[in-house]
């Protein structure tokens, strides 16, 4: 499959604020920072892998990117072209461009449609095809992308494994011939070993069809084998990204490298690490994030620094962007072992 450099999706500074409302009248008393100051790019044909706890802001990052939901403040770019800045009608168009495959292919089916209908209701809609002969066609061919019989076109939801319903919902995604696909934590509700067919069936798409993915996950190990280029999320905010081979081997901030020491391995030698890390503490709350560096609460190389000033992100080296008051002296340190 051949890339380029040119930006697909482009993300500046995107935040998302949910209100907080109390008291008798409803009022809002405060804020969810959700997504707080998050910017990106994702080049066509590439693969960017999103990664970080759960609460941590990656579910409603990708929704915000599709405008599924209305950001409180940013900018997204879709080749250049502000999407929020779009009428509903045009809007209604880019929806062709951008679609989204979501963590529960259960709950995101209708159960009182069958198959057929459930891939081709948006070819209709957004007239990729003109007649429901022609749609049923585009359907079969579809669904043997997938890893599906056109047989079953006619069955319902809840006649399907969790592993065949994932694939009606990849081929729901594909109906309307998208460029940009943004896969919300698209296996971890599958066993694994029907998680390994669908990240080797989404491989297989991307290669086809020159499809580029937001790849939401926390399973490290699958990001690490479907994504060109990581980033890691912490509390609304992402704390580093760089290539797939800067994250996994070069990174500096205290965060990924406790992401990192606490992925499962196979490898006996490893399971037993004395390195491993383990963050003390929770998760603090997103509509009350500490003051300083979100990260100091729970980071074993805090100082009292970290407390007080907040930390913006800065280039390491080419295209590896780190979020840390001692990313310099960290990444020196890196390179001088």
């Amino acid at each position: 499959m051949t890339t380029d450099n040119t930006n697909l999706i482009e993300v500046r500074n995107l935040k998302k604020y949910f209100p907080i409302k109390g008291g008798v009248f409803q009022s809002t008393i405060g804020s969810v920072k959700a997504v707080d100051d998050v910017s990106f790019t994702v080049k066509k044909g590439q693969v960017l892998g999103l990664v970080g706890e759960s609460g941590c802001g990656k579910s409603t990052t990708g929704r915000t990117v599709l405008n599924l939901i209305k950001p409180t403040s940013g900018e997204v770019y879709y080749e250049g072209v502000n999407i929020y800045n779009l009428s509903r009608s045009e809007m209604n168009k880019y929806r062709t461009k951008m679609q989204i495959v979501f963590q529960d292919p259960y709950s995101s089916l209708n159960p009182r449609l069958p198959v057929y209908d459930i891939i081709g209701e948006a070819m209709l809609e957004h007239h990729i095809v003109s007649n429901k002969e022609e749609m049923m066609n585009k359907v079969f061919d579809l669904m043997s992308k997938c890893g599906l019989f056109p047989e079953q076109a006619g069955r319902y939801p809840h006649q399907f494994s969790g592993g065949q319903r994932q694939r009606i919902c990849i081929a729901r995604a594909l109906a309307v011939d998208p460029e940009f696909v943004v896969c919300d934590e698209a296996v971890s509700a599958l066993d694994v070993s029907i998680q390994s067919q669908i990240i080797n069936l989404l491989k297989e798409l991307q290669e086809d069809m020159g499809l580029t993915y937001l790849f939401i996950s926390h399973d490290l190990s699958v990001v690490k084998f479907i994504s060109d280029s990581v980033a890691v999320m912490y509390l609304g905010e992402i704390v580093e990204m760089g290539s797939k081979e800067q994250i996994f081997s070069e990174f500096i901030h205290p965060y990924t490298e406790a992401l990192l020491s606490a992925a499962p391995s196979f490898d006996p030698r490893k399971r037993n690490n004395a390195n491993r890390i383990i963050l003390q503490g929770d998760l603090p709350s997103p509509a009350n994030p500490p003051a300083g560096c979100r990260f100091h609460t729970r980071c074993p190389f805090a100082t009292e620094r970290c407390s007080v000033e907040t930390p913006a992100i800065r280039e390491i080296e080419p295209g590896h962007s780190v979020r840390c008051l001692y990313a310099e002296e960290r990444a020196a340190k890196r390179a001088g072992r």
